[in-house]
C-alpha cells in the first residue's frame, strides 16, 4: 500500500490509517482507491473481528477530499462522475465490510472525511472533534452514494442542516444530530476504540456479520422474505452459540472460532 494509507493489524483488529497529517489527512484520488482496495483485503481476512478506520496524527480524521487537485481530476462533469465512481467504491467497500468498521475521530471531520467515517458502523470522537460539509462553499453537489450515509446517520433533517447552512460543528452538536455514537476527553479516544474493539473481537463473529445484515436489510421497505426471517434463527446451528452457552453457564470467557 502507499505510505498515504497505512495498513496494519493486531491479532483480530485491524487499523487502516489515513497517512497525510501535513494535509489533515485529505484525501485524494489515489487515497480514495487505495482505501478501497484496503478494506477488500480485509474483509476476506476471515481472522478478522474489527476493522478500525482513523487519521494519522491528532488534527484531523479527514478534512475532506484534496480540492488542490480538483483542477486536474475534477474539472468536467465527466471527470466528476468518474471521481465520484471511485469515491462510492470506498465508501461502498467499507460500509459492506464483512467485520465491524468503527472510526476512530480526533480532531476535523469534514467533508468526504465525514461520508467516509459515516460508512464505518460506529464513529467514536473526542470533544475537540469538528464536523460538517461545507460543500456549498465549492459550488459542488453530494452524489446520492455520498448522501446516502449521511442521511441514514442524521435523517433529512440534520442533512439537510449540514449541507445547507455549511457549518463545521462541535462534537456535542454532532453527537445530538447522531453524526457520533460517543463522544470522549481528546486524550481517551483512543483507549475508547481499543475498548470498543476488543469488546466487538471478543464477541461471536458470525453474530457480529449477521446483525450487521439484518440490520441493513431492515432498511428496506420491503417485508422479510420467509427465508430472510429463517435466517434470523441461524445462529443456533452454530459451535459458536454451543460454546456461548457453556461459556455462560460455566461463568467463563467463551472463545468463539467463527463457525
Amino acid at each position: 500500500m502507499s505510505e498515504s494509507i497505512l495498513v496494519g493489524r493486531d491479532g483480530d483488529v485491524a487499523t487502516v490509517t489515513l497517512n497525510r497529517p501535513e494535509r489533515l489527512n485529505a484525501l485524494d484520488l489515489a487515497a480514495w482507491r487505495r482505501i478501497g482496495a484496503a478494506v477488500r483485503e480485509l474483509a476476506a481476512d476471515e481472522g478478522l473481528r474489527c476493522v478500525v478506520l482513523r487519521g494519522a496524527g491528532d488534527q484531523a480524521f479527514a478534512a475532506g477530499a484534496d480540492i488542490a487537485e480538483f483542477e486536474r481530476e475534477r474539472a468536467t462533469v465527466e471527470q466528476a462522475r468518474e471521481y465520484g465512481r471511485v469515491v462510492e467504491d470506498a465508501m461502498t467497500a467499507v460500509a459492506d465490510c464483512r467485520h465491524p468498521t468503527i472510526a476512530l475521530i480526533r480532531g476535523a471531520c469534514v467533508g468526504g472525511g465525514l461520508t467516509l467515517a459515516a460508512s464505518c458502523d460506529l464513529r467514536i470522537c473526542g470533544a475537540g472533534s469538528r464536523f460538517g460539509v461545507p460543500i456549498n462553499r465549492l459550488g459542488l453537489t453530494m452524489a446520492y452514494a455520498e448522501l446516502r450515509g449521511l442521511v441514514d446517520l442524521v435523517g433529512p433533517a440534520g442533512a439537510l442542516e449540514i449541507l445547507l447552512e455549511g457549518r463545521v460543528v462541535d462534537a456535542e452538536h454532532a453527537l445530538r444530530l447522531g453524526l457520533v455514537n460517543r463522544v470522549v476527553a481528546d486524550d481517551r479516544v483512543e483507549a475508547e476504540v481499543e475498548a470498543a474493539a476488543r469488546r466487538i473481537a471478543d464477541g461471536a463473529p458470525l453474530v457480529a456479520r449477521w446483525h450487521k445484515k439484518f440490520i441493513r436489510r431492515l432498511r428496506d421497505p420491503r417485508p422479510p422474505t420467509p427465508a430472510e426471517l429463517d435466517e434470523s434463527f441461524t445462529a443456533a446451528g452454530t459451535a459458536d452459540y454451543r460454546t456461548g452457552v457453556r461459556a455462560f453457564l460455566a461463568k467463563e470467557k467463551p472463545r468463539f472460532e467463527g463457525r
